[in-house]
């Protein structure tokens, strides 16, 4: 199988001034999702960094990734992820097949190369259409205001549960998501077909969109990854 990862760099970032490139943990911040990639028994060199912004593409390059320019008008803060997905599988088609594409977010350093090759293993395993990397969020409770009462969204909150017998509940955490591209075209969207997830530890959850959530993530990251390499 050609399994791609396509990574989405824009460079008018929000929040955070040039997040893509940020300096976290002695590199710039797009160099660890580019470098987990590469290190995957699936992916191996078909790493693709798209982005409107020269530097980064030549930052992601001098990291082994190759790059692709995205066009001004797919790099707006209304421009969706599968704007920029849809552009790079159109240009990488070009000149090869793709049976896989993992969708990989920058901004979630905190993952491994074995989450990447697991999740890829579970998705051919099971015949996956589309696939997102999770965190069971058993003990979240949701409310929210309907004319001004609070009411209890995913529980009641007359008859709570132990923790021990909620059903899992899992949440998206932005890290991965792995789509068959014939899904990707047709629905326009990373989801469809057959569903799977592949979960995550919980403290692989954060991700870096603000100037507080870089010392939480150099934390787990120092202490959880680095540590044991």
């Amino acid at each position: 199988m050609n399994v791609i990862a396509i990574i989405p760099a824009r460079g008018n970032s929000k929040g955070i001034k040039n997040k893509n490139i940020i300096n976290f943990c002695n590199k710039p911040l797009i160099y660890w999702t580019i470098e987990q990639s590469l290190k995957s028994k699936h992916i191996s060199q078909n790493v693709y960094v798209t982005s409107d912004n020269k530097d980064i593409l030549d930052l992601s390059a001098s990291y082994g990734a190759i790059p692709i320019l995205r066009p001004d008008e797919l790099s707006t803060d209304t421009s969706s992820s599968e704007d920029a997905l849809l552009h790079a599988i159109e240009k990488i088609e070009k000149t090869t097949s793709i049976d896989l594409v993992v969708f990989l977010q920058c901004t979630s350093p905190l993952r491994e190369t074995d989450d990447i090759d697991n999740a890829i293993d579970s998705f051919i395993k099971n015949d996956y259409d589309s696939l997102f990397s999770a965190t069971d969020m058993k003990d979240l409770c949701l409310w929210r205001s309907i004319d001004d009462n609070f009411c209890s969204i995913n529980f009641n909150y007359k008859a709570r549960q132990m923790r021990q017998n909620i059903t899992p509940q899992y949440s998206e955490n932005g890290s991965f998501y792995i789509v068959k591209p014939d899904i990707l075209k047709k629905n326009k969207n990373r989801f469809g077909g057959k569903i799977g997830i592949y979960e995550m530890d919980a403290w692989k959850v954060y991700e870096i969109d603000e100037e507080d959530d870089i010392e939480i993530c150099n934390y787990f990251m120092t202490t959880k990854i680095l540590k044991n390499n």
